[in-house]
């Protein structure tokens, strides 16, 4: 501005008029109409870039956006599956814990009853190896009886055997005998009290 002043003061054309330059005021500065055309276009393209750049920022913001709201989306969703992922996890642990608890108790079962039955067979083996022995004895004392009586007379035996009979079987033995040497019997008389006897049965011995 104030070099523009001091140029109008010196210039010749302004002197040679008479004229004294006392102050410089500018009200209004206008462009060419191509100058003016050219500006108006320069405005408007960057008004339009403006514009346009709102609209990708817009754009680039709600994008944004929601990208952000898918990846809280897939985020939830991971979240919740490995939520899932760990409860099935967990269910397999305690059903795991749950099947050898099982197995656990099947085997010891399997291994008490074992034990029992070994037991049940080694008490089967003692008690097949005691009636053995109760029995090797037994036929021990047979045979040595059968021995010792084999050399006895007959009389003495009969004697024996008729010992703590009771009447009525000593009654049948003396008949059996008299049966026996029926030949050299020639009659038999069985008076009616002795008959009667036979009949009636004796009271036990107490």
């Amino acid at each position: 501005m104030t070099a523009v002043k001091e140029r109008l003061v010196g210039a010749e054309e302004i002197t040679a008029l008479g004229l004294e330059v006392l102050g410089l005021s500018i009200l209004a500065i206008k462009p060419t109409p191509e100058t003016a055309r050219a500006l108006e276009a320069e405005t408007r393209e960057k008004l339009f870039r403006d514009a346009d750049e709102a609209v990708y920022a817009r754009r680039n913001s709600a994008v944004e956006q929601e990208r952000a709201i898918k990846e809280n989306e897939l985020n939830t969703e991971i979240a919740v599956e490995n939520k899932k992922r760990q409860i099935r996890e967990t269910q397999m642990e305690a059903d795991r814990a749950v099947q050898e608890k099982k197995h656990i108790q099947q085997k010891e079962a399997l291994e008490a009853n074992i034990g029992l039955e070994d037991r049940r067979k080694s008490l089967v083996t003692l008690a097949a190896e005691n009636a053995k022995a109760e029995a090797d004895a037994r036929a021990y004392g047979v045979s040595t009886t059968m021995k010792a009586l084999g050399s006895a007379d007959t009389k003495i035996l009969q004697a024996l055997a008729t010992t703590g009979m009771k009447p009525e079987q000593l009654i049948a033995f003396a008949f059996q005998e008299l049966a026996s040497k029926a030949d050299k019997i020639g009659q038999l008389n069985i008076s009616p009290d002795l008959l009667r006897e036979l009949l009636t049965p004796q009271p036990a011995r107490k």
